[in-house]
């Protein structure tokens, strides 16, 4: 997406309450500067809008990178929300696709089994918030090639750009650059941690009063950062 419209999923994102600024403890025992929790777009007014940059990003990725897919995926259990809002975003536009879902445990009633949805068939999209430890990405990559189907990307809201690891001990890669590395499948975030260090050294920071955080998030990403990944 252009510059432009990822500045309005920052802002969206900040005045949702989902990206916050402040002292925040990662998985990996880091003292983050900010927190992106896409569990918190609880309203059918927010979710429909996050569907849209979702829905946005995947048709820029066709466009631009050239991205065919016939399904998307939602790891449980972010995955099957943001999954779903997307297909309904899309359907809107003119691209009406099938998702699916996975459980976190088999059902042994009814249908059975740990897939709900569509058939995973075809070139399949997974859709979640962000990578971490990347665990969701590989057991649905395993999820989907085990049903026949090819994983063809993956489509997150935030790249981190972060190398992975611990705070002492922190990799080369980024959990992003580790999916592409091991899958060989293109990772497409709406937006990355550059898009939120330009929005608050921008007027939009300044008149969210944000600016000052602009030097503890950039010295956060000399740090532990990476070079862009998307």
């Amino acid at each position: 997406m252009s510059s432009d419209a990822r500045a309005q999923f920052i802002r969206f994102a900040i005045e949702a309450g989902i990206l916050r600024f402040g002292e925040f403890r990662t998985k990996a025992g880091r003292m983050s500067p900010y927190f992106f929790n896409a569990g918190l777009f609880h309203d059918g007014a927010m979710l429909g809008r996050i569907a849209r940059f979702y829905a946005d990003t995947l048709s820029e990725a066709e466009r631009g990178a050239g991205l065919r897919y016939d399904l998307l995926f939602g790891p449980a259990y972010k995955g099957i929300t943001l999954a779903s809002a997307t297909a309904v975003a899309l359907a809107q536009a003119g691209r009406n696709v099938g998702f699916a879902y996975n459980r976190k445990e088999a059902k042994d009633h009814g249908e059975g089994g740990t897939l709900v949805g569509a058939p995973l068939a075809g070139r399949v999209v997974i859709v979640d918030d962000v990578i971490s430890a990347g665990t969701s990405v590989r057991e649905s990559v395993e999820l989907i090639r085990a049903a026949g189907a090819t994983p063809a990307a993956v489509l997150i809201a935030l790249d981190r750009q972060e190398r992975g690891g611990t705070a002492q001990a922190p990799t080369e890669r980024s959990a992003v650059q580790e999916v592409n590395a091991l899958y060989g499948i293109p990772v497409f975030a709406i937006a990355s941690l550059a898009d939120v260090l330009a929005f608050l050294g921008s007027d939009g920071g300044d008149a969210a009063g944000l600016a000052p955080w602009r030097d503890k998030v950039a010295a956060y990403r000399e740090r532990y950062g990476v070079a862009a990944t998307t």
